[in-house]
């Protein structure tokens, strides 16, 4: 929905293309590493061995203890095989086919000792549960469904088979077919809702996770735009000196030179050059305050303007209008990079849903000034509303973004050969993710501004079109008025 969809500064194409494809599917699991999966295979080694020790030892039950013990031995020469890789360094990275192979182990251990004790009957069949929510929390998805379905296989094993459950000497138990149907199924429950929950949970933090950090990278790239203007002065400072000596060294030759030979007329040269140069640097070197008021601010309407001429020249007709109280001229606000970015998304999303017009309108009041982007599209579906403002988010019209690239690259191919190009008719769409307005809406609120959504001037219809606005206390944008002003104070006014 914005242009920081079609790229990050640090993100390159292969990866984008990656990233897109991760969350197609989901989610983006990379396992676990070695040591974390080591550690938690020798927790539960020890909690079993305690268990059988505690049950034969002290409850005195009748177990197959050597059968037992093997098993868990099993577990250990499998873990001390993977201490050995790990302080070979190796594995240390996470990778997801070696947790799905080790929580694999880990299920088909379990299941063999729940075998050799007693089944479904024993409590301690809820462990099951485990391995499975530890690989919805930590792999992809197809990976954590394929264990899954081992768990529910394995369920279903011990259903039909397993040893009796030990009990005290010279008493026996046996629970009915209708209870362990019920325990059964009571695991399959477990196993399945709490996998899809942690899976569901884990998906949309990763999602959040990943919304968050293409923001602070699109922050880092305005911020180190701003910063261009303080290495210009610091430039314009570190080279005064040495220039100061060039005109030093040409006036030397001036005067020591005939007034109409050639040498002459290259000190001339040298010092009308670097005259020039000088006056470059002092306008570099002026701070934005002292120097050119415009880059510091500009007028609410230049500002609109800077904002939707990207736009211009497609198929839509763009209007921009800036309303103030009767006798009151246009405030001039200050060219910040997150209301320009934030503003520029709102813009492309508007144009990308138009039919054929697209209006930003700037209303200026005592206390506050609000930015609408309205256009005349199908307006904003109803499942898609309540929603809107959460990352990866998005109904972009993908067919839109495709007629664009196609029109761009016919474009460039016909000027490579000397052809007039033909006008484009249809905006480019950045097309896809639906991170655009999560981050337009993030830049906009962190200069203390709210952001609306709602149906445009066309009411109920197919083009009843869709209205995104943007409202700030006027001290956050005049910088005659700059002042701190509470932020919660502000997000609660509604």
């Amino acid at each position: 929905m914005s242009p920081t969809e079609a790229s990050t500064p640090s993100q390159s194409a292969p990866e984008a293309l990656t990233h897109t494809r991760d969350l197609a599917g989901g989610r983006r699991g990379r396992g676990l590493t070695l040591r974390t999966l080591v550690l938690l295979r020798w927790a539960a080694l020890a909690g079993q061995t305690a268990t059988v020790a505690l049950a034969v030892a002290w409850l005195h039950f009748d177990l197959p203890l050597m059968a037992c013990l093997a098993v868990i031995g099993a577990g250990a020469l499998v873990n001390l095989a993977a201490t050995a890789r790990l302080y070979g360094h190796e594995g240390a990275m996470a990778d997801g086919r070696q947790t799905a192979l080790h929580l694999g182990f880990d299920i088909l251990q379990l299941t063999l000792l729940l075998a050799l004790t007693g089944g479904l009957q024993n409590p301690f069949a809820l462990l099951l549960v485990a391995p499975v929510t530890v690989a919805a929390a930590s792999l992809p998805g197809r990976q954590a469904l394929l264990l899954g379905l081992v768990v529910l296989g394995a369920t279903s094993a011990l259903f039909f088979w397993s040893m009796p459950l030990p009990w005290l000497r010279g008493e026996q138990i046996e629970m009915p077919g209708l209870y362990l149907f019920g325990v059964w199924l009571a695991l399959v429950t477990g196993v399945v809702f709490t996998a899809g929950y942690t899976w569901r949970v884990s998906a949309d933090a990763e999602k959040l996770e990943l919304a968050l950090a293409t923001t602070q990278d699109v922050l880092q790239r305005e911020q180190r735009l701003a910063a261009l203007g303080g290495l210009a002065a610091a430039a314009a400072h570190e080279l005064g000196t040495p220039l100061a000596t060039i005109q030093v060294v040409a006036k030397e030759l001036l005067r020591d030179s005939r007034s109409e030979g050639p040498i002459a007329e290259d000190a001339r040269l040298l010092l009308q050059q670097a005259e020039r140069c000088r006056d470059i640097l002092k306008q570099l070197s002026q701070a934005p305050e002292t120097g050119d008021r415009l880059y510091a601010d500009v007028s609410l309407k230049a500002l609109l303007n800077e904002v939707v001429e990207p736009h211009r020249g497609f198929d839509l007709d763009f209007e921009v209008v800036v309303r103030t109280p009767p006798g009151h001229e246009a405030p001039r606000v200050r060219r910040l990079p997150e209301v320009i970015h934030g503003l520029s998304a709102f813009v492309e999303n508007a144009a990308d849903f138009a039919a054929s017009k697209v209006r930003v309108a700037a209303i200026v009041d005592a206390g506050w000034i609000v930015v609408e982007v309205v256009d005349d599209g199908p307006g904003v579906a109803p499942d898609i509303l309540p929603r809107l403002g959460e990352p990866y988010v998005t109904s972009r019209p993908q067919a839109k973004a495709r007629r664009a690239l196609a029109q761009q690259l016919r474009a460039a191919t016909r000027t490579r050969r000397g052809q007039t190009p033909p006008k484009a008719d249809v905006a480019p769409s950045q097309g896809g993710m639906g991170l655009g307005f999560f981050i337009a809406r993030t830049l906009i609120e962190r200069t203390g501004g709210q952001v609306t959504v709602g149906a445009g001037d066309g009411g109920p219809g197919d083009n009843r079109g869709a209205r995104v606005a943007a409202r700030w206390p006027r001290g956050r944008l005049e910088p005659e008025l700059d002042q701190p002003v509470d932020l919660a104070a502000d997000r609660r006014i509604t």
